[in-house]
């Protein structure tokens, strides 16, 4: 059995990275409004975005290192995942970039960021790192006071106990060392998840990687020239233009998938390794941070299992790999990039986390003691500079059709993202709880190298269709582009939720939603989960008898 084109299939049914570039979504949320801010007169001005399926926080991290490009502000980024797995990378990931830079220094952060977020396999001291810290997030996960105390800029209160209780679980298996690469063959279910994937063109996989990045990625993936609002460019540029007309001819460095390299993407599609940054003998540890929960129909009954269901097809190049500030990376000689992606994505990701060092506190031999209350001892805690800079909120799963609900998200949001793959969340429940001149940003289909060019299209009219029906309107004056859709909330649009919530609750565009017979490991291949499971979002409803197939030969759990 061969996948059809077109299926979507190798994108998956859960997300671990972004399938575009990195955006500072202060340059995509609306300008401050001096009569809006608080009574206060000193306050600092905050930003509230909320953020639906952003699975690896890019966007938040290229936000913090902008901010000094920008006048002082507050941000308040919720974020809701579909899984929370996702939930626990996000943690993970901020914990890394706030490591004691004494403890670990620049480079060693950036690769250590690089290969828990996109490779499969792991070297050993980057897979001491991962249980280290998820051992230490575990602890902190169940006491909500030592949490507020060591991690100020994360919260967790909104979410559920079984949900929080679930976390614990997840980083309790990251942690765990018990039957070492057995719990979690990584190597065998990405070998299996490309075997259904490709079904009889298996054998002459090198040709089709081939195909999918020459024909598909680096055709969908051509520079242009201007931006796709000026305000993006004033962002970037740190300072306003005074003449608009100005500032739609510069040159802006589009989406340029081209620099994505063949050998680099073979072997990503062949072993799951995206950035080798060492000899390749180096990565035989799984990445524990990649595997998910599923409820399986075994023989009749419903088997909890863990595996990898995330993207096979496009790889997390695109994310820090295709742009970049500095024009030199993106240079071509004979026609061909000098960069490949994983060079610009250590740039970049070096970049970020040299910026992100700058907003932490001082160490503790450069601050009196005395100036930080209960450290007698001379120590200081690291933050990015506390609660006051920036706090990351959890939102429950599942919660995007109720938070309107409550007084304390209706209209609060300035800025709203949308992932591709939860873009059938949009609805205008959703829409009640940005503020009148809000935006919205969704993420295009543009780099899920399955899909047609005719079901891109159709992805990105049904994304007008539900943001219309959300009460959000194209942004005036904003470039075309292939990548992201733009909207805003006009100050007089109120859709009613409750007449408008039947007929714009729409079922999951069929691009992003495979038959799940496509995704479920090989047979043999089924990891049985032990202790608590936490399923992952498609699998937390029953499935019909033809959405789930028997396994022959697993081994369901005791």
């Amino acid at each position: 059995m061969t996948t059809p084109a077109g299926s979507g299939a190798g994108f998956g049914s859960v997300s671990w990275w972004g399938l575009s570039p990195a955006l500072d979504l202060q340059a995509e949320s609306p300008p401050v409004d001096p009569d809006s801010q608080t009574d206060a007169e000193h306050e600092t001005p905050q930003l509230d975005v909320l953020l639906l399926g952003s699975v690896d926080g890019r966007h938040l991290l290229r936000t913090l290192a902008c901010a000094k490009l920008w006048s002082p502000r507050r941000f308040r980024f919720y974020v809701l995942e579909s899984n929370l797995e996702a939930v626990a990378r996000h943690m993970l990931i901020f914990s890394l970039v706030v490591e004691d830079p004494e403890k670990m220094g620049l480079q060693e952060r950036s690769e250590t960021f690089l290969e828990v977020w996109g490779n499969a396999l792991l070297r050993p001291p980057v897979a001491a790192f991962v249980r280290a810290q998820a051992n230490h997030l575990a602890q902190l996960v169940p006491e909500p006071d030592r949490l507020a105390k060591q991690l100020p800029w994360i919260s967790l209160g909104a979410l559920k106990f079984h949900e929080r209780d679930a976390l614990e679980a997840v980083f309790r298996f990251w942690a765990s060392e018990e039957k070492g690469p057995a719990a979690f063959p990584m190597s065998r279910l990405w070998d299996s998840r490309l075997r259904h994937y490709l079904g009889s063109r298996y054998d002459a996989r090198r040709g089709v990687s081939d195909w999918d990045l020459h024909m598909k990625l680096h055709d969908r993936g051509v520079r242009g020239l201007g931006p796709s609002s000026p305000r993006s460019l004033r962002g970037r540029a740190g300072g306003p233009f005074t003449d608009l007309s100005e500032a739609s001819f510069l040159p802006f460095p589009h989406p340029q998938a081209r620099v994505i390299h063949i050998r680099e993407f073979r072997r990503w599609r062949d072993t799951g390794v995206a950035f080798e940054l060492r000899d390749s003998s180096a990565y035989h540890v799984p990445n524990r941070t990649l595997a998910s929960g599923r409820l399986l129909n075994h023989r009749g009954e419903r088997v909890a299992a863990r595996g990898y269901w995330g993207d096979i097809a496009t790889g997390p190049f695109v994310a820090f790999g295709i742009e970049a500030d500095d024009e030199s990376l993106l240079r071509t000689s004979n026609g061909q990039p000098i960069k490949n992606a994983g060079e610009i994505t250590q740039h970049n990701v070096t970049e970020l986390f040299r910026a992100l060092t700058a907003w932490e506190r001082p160490r503790a031999s450069e601050v009196d003691p005395m100036e930080v209350p209960g450290e007698e001892d001379g120590t200081r805690e690291r933050a990015a500079a506390g609660p006051e800079f920036f706090t990351v909120h959890f939102l429950p799963l599942h919660s995007s059709q109720t938070l309107h609900h409550k007084t304390c998200y209706k209209e609060q949001f300035q800025l709203l993202y949308v992932a591709c793959g939860m873009v059938h969340l949009l609805s205008p429940e959703l829409g009640a709880c940005v503020a009148p001149g809000g935006h919205l940003i969704v993420e295009l289909a543009r780099y899920l190298v399955d899909l047609r060019q005719e079901q891109l299209q159709a992805f990105t009219a049904r994304v007008r269709e539900l943001a219309q029906a959300a009460g959000f309107a194209p942004q005036p004056g904003a470039r075309p582009s292939e990548t992201f859709a733009r909207f805003y909330k006009s100050r007089n649009s109120a859709p009613d939720c409750t007449n408008l919530v039947e007929e714009s609750r729409p079922p999951t565009p069929e691009v992003l939603a495979p038959p799940p017979g496509l995704l479920a490991p090989a047979s043999g291949v089924l990891v049985p989960a032990s202790g608590v499971l936490v399923p992952s979002h498609e699998a937390t409803n029953p499935p019909s008898e033809d959405l789930t197939q028997p396994l022959q030969g697993g081994t369901p759990p005791p």
